[in-house]
């Protein structure tokens, strides 16, 4: 939930309690003591104006799912303001003071008072299942980047692991290559050794046909 408005939220509670105190108190005054309390009364009506203004401002710039939890709020606290307003009228109409002592009497201002205190009670406890749900979000989000990093981590080992494999691989065909190679240079060695035993024995042969040869005519004269 947004911080701004909790801090709005405090203010407007706050100012709609002692609203209505200020007009149970000024039930049961007269002359000018009545008008200046009506006046006070007033001026704090104006600012719960404003402050719902606000309230209402903040919530439209939220997300969709949390803007739609404020919103409901903010209609609860738009009915508190009416009330009060209505308690204003009340007071200041003809006759009000008699009536209004008469129906507080009578308990009719008491119940109103009460409603609104009720409701107040109503309003808070939503504002504190809000702010419970609010903390679930909160909770499911930070697990949800946790888990997102954690997937980054493991693509990146992956995608490592996947390089090295490609470069031993690379290696491997590299070293099947040389042996490749070293294979055909002892192929031909081998070749060139067996070419020249046979050119050392021709050589050796006719070398032995030669000193045959040779003894043959110095022992027959």
């Amino acid at each position: 939930m947004s911080e701004v408005f909790e801090g709005y939220e405090r203010q407007y509670c706050e100012l709609s309690s002692s609203l209505s105190r200020k007009c149970a108190s000024a039930c049961l005054l007269d002359g000018e003591q009545k008008k200046q309390k009506v006046s006070e009364i007033k001026g704090g009506l104006d600012d719960a104006e404003a402050l719902i203004r606000k309230m209402d401002l903040e919530a439209r710039s939220l997300q969709p799912n949390v803007k739609a939890m404020l919103l409901a709020k903010l209609r609860e606290y738009k009915s508190d303001l009416n009330n009060l307003k209505s308690e204003v009228k009340r007071i200041t109409s003809a006759n009000a003071n008699q009536a209004a002592r008469d129906e507080l009497l009578e308990s009719g201002m008491a119940d109103t008072l009460m409603v609104s205190a009720d409701q107040r009670g109503r309003l808070l406890m939503s504002t504190d299942r809000l702010n419970q749900s609010s903390e679930r979000v909160k909770e499911s989000r930070r697990t949800m980047l946790e888990t997102e990093e954690l997937g980054v981590s493991i693509l990146q080992d992956l995608h490592q692991q996947r390089q090295s494999l490609l470069h031993a691989h690379n290696t491997l065909h590299g070293v099947d290559d040389n042996i490749g190679k070293s294979k055909k240079i002892l192929t031909a060695m081998s070749r060139t050794m067996n070419r020249n035993k046979c050119i050392i024995g021709s050589i050796v042969a006719a070398l032995v046909i030669a000193i045959i040869l040779i003894l043959y005519f110095k022992l027959s004269h």
